[in-house]
């Protein structure tokens, strides 16, 4: 399918869905659906493919694209959430609200907050979009919000707002006490005292905090003396 050269309109929409299915792979479909909990419909085609498509559809007509997309398959929201975020700075402001509401896992929320990479030229105007979908009570938003920031935002001008932000959110969405897990175990590599500051305070959710130090014992980029240190702050 020549994607660079279609007119968007329904037809070529249904035509773009057809596309999108002959690229079916069961037995990849079959491993992304235990690890990837969605309630939409499940094609299987493997990210390098879709990252591919959506770099396609750049070329053409984004607005007419986005206002095309619905809700029925994973992948077409997966594409939708990488065009957007590597679309222009209005048609990001115009759409985000309704790409966010899409959002019910966590590979989509990820996937795009990892392209976002406009953030890094307007750091000040995202990090107060960000923290306005904090207390939304709605699981995706949050995390969203939380990847982003340990995305773009654990640096010396912002780390103390991040991790006051993090530390106070209370919430019972598993998605998004794992997502405070990965920013504060992320964080830790380039600011060791704050992080070990916050877990021998034991002021975190237990699932928090010992997920964090989890995290930390995982990871390849912190030191053993620091892994060692960290475990004794688990909350039993």
């Amino acid at each position: 399918m020549d994607i660079c050269n279609i007119i968007w309109n329904n037809d070529s929409y249904k035509e773009f869905i057809s596309y999108l299915k002959s690229l079916e792979d069961i037995e990849y479909r079959e491993f992304n659906k235990k690890i990837v909990n969605t309630k939409l419909d499940m094609i299987g085609i493997r990210v390098p493919i879709l990252k591919s498509i959506s770099k396609k559809i750049c070329k053409t007509n984004i607005e007419h694209y986005i206002k095309l997309v619905n809700n029925k398959y994973y992948e077409e929201v997966f594409i939708y959430g990488l065009v957007l975020a590597n679309s222009n700075e209005d048609l990001i402001d115009k759409y985000i609200v309704d790409f966010l509401n899409r959002i019910d896992n966590w590979a989509i929320c990820d996937s795009f907050c990892t392209s976002l990479k406009i953030i890094n030229n307007k750091m000040g105007k995202y990090f107060i979009y960000l923290c306005s979908l904090i207390d939304l009570d709605k699981e995706f938003q949050t995390r969203f919000s939380i990847v982003c920031l340990m995305n773009y935002y654990l640096c010396d001008r912002y780390i103390d707002r991040v991790l006051n932000i993090v530390c106070n959110i209370n919430s019972n969405y598993y998605y998004i006490n794992m997502a405070i897990s990965w920013l504060l175990s992320s964080a830790i590599i380039k600011y060791e005292d704050k992080i070990i500051d916050i877990l021998k305070n034991k002021k975190l959710d237990k699932f928090i905090q010992n997920k964090t130090i989890s995290k930390i014992c995982d990871s390849c980029k912190v030191s053993i003396d620091v892994k060692n240190s960290v475990k004794k702050y688990r909350i039993l």
